[in-house]
């Protein structure tokens, strides 16, 4: 259960945040003004709608977590919030630039910055490009609200799912400071420092506080030159003056800076095997009439794998990587930017204005094959990253009028956003090799016909049987094969990807109050965008022409087709090929749309509120920036050119969702409960998956009318849709919190959340109707990947007096995370599911007088839970999950990788603060 509480009070057993599960489109204390606890209701002061209000009086979806309740379960970043907030999960995947989060099961892999956030993420009121600009230390803080639902009647930039705010403690005019000194499992260091104080009395106050964070990595590289990988080695800095001439005027200023060099993200094995089907359907191929699948104990492709050097590990928790000698996951990281919030009261009116510019870039050189043997890598060389450089500025006027029978509010918000992504992925030294000696194990598995050190992969035998297999084509067949063993560190030098990105909006949100009993929201907003795609490659890649052009003849003839379109397609896979040099990408896209909510709360008693909304959001369409979608399905298969490529080809939809809720606020001294039933329906989602060589962007709808199946078939041309298009993700289920408060210095917190998040049947990839790609034949109705249907958290908060001292006092607090089992991986195949699983967190302490100095004990995830992130189809290594051997037939060799969860961590804090 997620606390809040005013960052002075110091009291980790105050009661949690009346989460309030109601209208979404308010946001909790988005503003900057503090939140504070009412002693007499175990109530909790924020400003929702930006206006300062009992959060048990205001109808809003949000959890908010003080600093104390952060750093009683370790927190240091969103991601430490799963532990506290149940509607919400944050995970990363190759990269901490890739991070997504989600919220009801609604979110966006954050693999491909071309799609933004379906969950925001808001730093002192400063919208971050990508929720992995979240990631970072977060320094001193006041709190961190999660907002549920749809966001942007009260803020600037809009949310198709909810909002994660993070608000950073002020500068004071009394003098203050704290340090903090951690040391913990791993070789773990963290030393934190901040200060504060009037510069000039009661007219200028700063504030100026440092983290620096190093760390073993969780990984041991038992192949390679990186010693250990996931790795922490990081510093950040924030500085702010608090500018106050008078009382009616207030200038924050706020610059930080966040330095990262680190090795990540690493991955493991976590299936390997190969499958099949006993009983081939030999009067409907591909189709298996009667699901029977075999597992075999041994897969071809590790084969393959073993034959070039690759080591497997056995226990996927052992830790154990291998990675490529002399290739990295070291990058670094950096983010900094500058901001000012201007607030005046002018009598009747009060503004707001916030203006920010902000640079984020984050490297991408890695071993991505994750594997030693040279499959695919991103040179460290400076030619692999992804930057953002934004500028937002947002202004607000709010007043009332009739007698305060009305709050009106009125706003508008501007960001330019130049998004250039840099990407120099290129074929390893032992591609070759491998891709030749995995097409001839295609053909059979028999050891005997491969030579990974001939040409093709073939040996003597392997020639002689394929030349009577292919006959009078074996000679261009065989000579396709040896061009393909010498596709060897090739591939892109420095491709450009750029974004230019115009956002304005202007919103507006009032409430009236019809009695002192019921009241009204009301709140519209119209957002306009522009986005300016265009793109330019570099790519030394001579092979491919000369296999399109050798091959192209036979795809034509259907007994050579498949075998001839498969060595072209290892060859040009993602369209990597020197012709790409030649093209000329560009396009742009405009749009606009309206959006609001509306809301009728009513309170029969003081302790008691009800409340029911409807709200509609919106989340921008954008560029699909990755090549590997230009010319289709079989675009790898002939030379792109400027006469049959666009840049319209990598185009994709706005999201766009209709979420209605309903619910239930309780409050006493004793006791808080809040339940929330919620339903949200997504239209045209934004879905990005990786199929194990290639980024696929679809907009999942529901066709209007049924498929026959077609949806759930292995074609990518059938299943079109003429009848109009419906919501493709329906959300819907119950959020419960609730708290007890026994003694003064004693808490109990449970949430759970049931969200039913699926995909509806007879699904198709745009509003159009366009098929659904054939890897997604899971989806239809199907619960939505990293969405457990169940979520229960608690925590225990116990802060009893030590007698018979000056003021010493203990702490003893744990907290939980029950998880349902769930799927991490977009197309939904089994090798990717993770089940249900607990994490518990704890710490011990003694607190001196008034908590100026603390010594605490404390361990995370202290059972040492084993559990997945997200895996995944590790790149190029085999096709067909044991789901497509079941439905289709066929041999299912696909290896999968996963990004695995952090271990048992632990270790001793010691803090003091003046």
């Amino acid at each position: 259960m997620a606390f809040a509480q005013d960052a002075a009070v110091q009291n980790p057993t105050a009661p949690p945040a009346n989460t309030a599960p109601g209208a979404s489109a308010a946001t909790a204390a988005v503003a900057d003004g503090n939140a504070s606890e009412n002693a007499d209701t175990r109530d909790i002061i924020i400003t929702a709608t930006r206006r300062s209000t009992a959060l048990s009086n205001v109808p809003i979806a949000v959890s908010a977590v003080n600093a104390e309740s952060l750093k009683n379960s370790g927190a240091n970043d969103v991601r430490a919030l799963n532990q506290l907030a149940p509607s919400l999960l944050v995970s990363s995947t190759g990269n901490e630039a890739n991070a997504s989060a989600r919220i009801r099961g609604i979110g966006t892999v954050g693999d491909n910055p071309g799609l933004e956030s379906s969950v925001a993420v808001f730093i002192d009121g400063v919208y971050r490009s990508r929720t992995g600009s979240g990631l970072n230390e977060l320094g001193e803080i006041d709190r961190i609200e999660v907002l549920r639902g749809p966001q942007g009647t009260l803020f600037g930039r809009n949310a198709s799912a909810g909002l994660i705010n993070i608000v950073t403690a002020k500068p004071s005019f009394e003098i203050g400071g704290n340090a903090e000194a951690t040391y913990g499992n791993y070789n773990y260091y963290r030393l934190s420092a901040g200060i504060t104080g009037p510069i000039i009395a009661d007219k200028l106050a700063a504030r100026i506080d440092g983290v620096y964070v190093k760390r073993d990595g969780f990984y041991k590289d038992i192949t390679g030159t990186d010693g250990s990988d996931n790795n922490r080695d990081r510093y950040f800095v924030r500085g702010q003056l608090l500018f106050t001439p008078s009382s009616d005027i207030s200038l924050r200023l706020i610059g930080d800076y966040t330095h990262r060099d680190e090795k990540c993200c690493a991955a493991v094995y976590v299936a390997t095997r190969e499958t099949s089907d006993p009983t081939p359907n030999t009067t409907t191929p591909g189709f298996n009439t009667d699901m029977a699948v075999t597992t075999d104990a041994s897969n071809r492709i590790v084969d393959v794998l073993k034959s070039l050097g690759g080591v497997f590990p056995t226990d996927p928790y052992s830790r154990q990587v291998t990675v490529t000698p002399n290739r990295t996951y070291r990058n670094t990281t950096t983010d900094g930017g500058l901001s000012g919030q201007l607030d005046w009261d002018l009598g009747k009116v009060k503004l707001t204005a916030i203006t920010a510019y902000r640079v984020y870039k984050a490297g991408g050189a890695g071993d991505i094959d994750y594997t030693n043997v040279d499959i695919t890598y991103r040179p460290d060389d400076g030619n692999a990253y992804r930057r953002f450089r934004t500028f937002t500025q947002e202004v607000r006027a709010q007043g009332s009028l009739f007698d305060d029978r009305l709050d009106w509010l009125v706003g508008g918000f501007y960001s330019k956003e130049k998004l250039q992504v840099v990407d120099n992925a290129k074929f390893g030294t032992q591609y070759g090799a491998f891709a030749s000696c995995r097409l001839v194990a295609t053909v059979s598995p028999v050891a005997a016909l491969r030579d990974p050190t001939a040409a093709g992969c073939l040996s003597p035998t392997g020639r002689a049987v394929f030349g009577g297999a292919f006959g009078a084509a074996a000679p261009a067949i065989i000579a396709g094969l040896n061009r393909l063993s010498t596709l060897n560190n090739l591939g892109s030098v420095r491709d450009v990807y750029n974004q230019d990105s115009e956002n304005y909006a202007i919103f507006t949100h009032n409430i009236i109050k019809v009695t002192d009993k019921l009241s009204l929201t009301l709140g519209g907003r119209y957002t306009h965008e522009r986005k300016i795609f265009d793109a330019n490659f570099n790519n030394n890649n001579t092979v491919c022409p000369a296999q399109q052009a050798a091959l192209g003849p036979f795809l034509s003839n259907a007994a050579l087709a498949a075998f001839a379109g498969g060595i072209i397609t290892l060859t040009c896979t993602g369209n990597s090929s020197v012709d790409s040099n030649l093209l000329k990408l560009n396009s742009r896209l405009s749009e606009g749309q309206f959006t609001g909510t509306a809301v009728v709360s009513y309170k029969p008693v003081d302790s008691t509120l009800l409340y029911a909304s409807y709200a509609k959001g919106y989340k921008a369409g954008g560029f699909n920036l990755d090549r590997s979608p230009l010319g289709g399905l079989n675009g790898v298969l002939t030379p792109r050119t400027n006469a049959n490529t666009s840049g319209d080809e990598l185009k994709f939809e706005a999201e766009k969702v209709d979420s209605y809720e309903a619910g239930l606020k309780f409050k006493s001294h004793m006791f808080t409960a809040n339940v929330a039933a919620f339903r949200e329906e997504f239209k045209n989602f934004q879905l990005n998956t990786f199929n194990g060589s290639v980024f696929i962007v679809q907009n999942i709808s529901s066709c209007a009318t049924g498929l026959n199946g077609a949806d759930r078939d292995n074609s990518s041309t059938t299943g079109a849709c003429t009848s109009g298009t419906k919501p493709g993700v329906i959300s819907q289920g119950v959020e419960v919190e609730t708290g007890i408060y026994p003694a003064k210095d004693l808490a109990f917190s449970i949430g759970y959340t049931y969200a039913e998040t699926k995909y509806q049947r007879n699904l198709v990839s745009s509003s159009g109707g366009a098929p659904l790609s054939a890897a997604l034949f899971l989806l239809p109705g199907s619960q939505v990947s990293n969405a457990p249907k169940n979520v229960v958290t608690t925590s225990m908060g116990f802060t009893p007096d030590i007698p018979n001292t000056d003021g010493l006092s203990a702490l003893f607090y744990v907290d939980s995370r029950f998880t349902s089992g769930y799927n991490t991986g977009s197309d939904l195949f089994p090798e990717k599911r993770q089940p249900s699983f607990t994490t518990v967190n704890a710490r011990v302490g003694i607190r001196g007088k008034d908590q100026r100095w603390a010594i605490e004990f404390w361990g995370q995830n202290v059972f040492n839970q084993n559990y997945t992130q997200v895996a995944f189809n590790t790149p190029f290594q085999g096709s067909q999950s044991v789901a497509q051997v079941q439905a289709f037939g066929g041999t299912g060799n696909q290896l999968f990788s996963a990004f695995l969860a952090e271990p048992r961590t632990y270790g001793a804090t010691v803090r003091a603060r003046f």
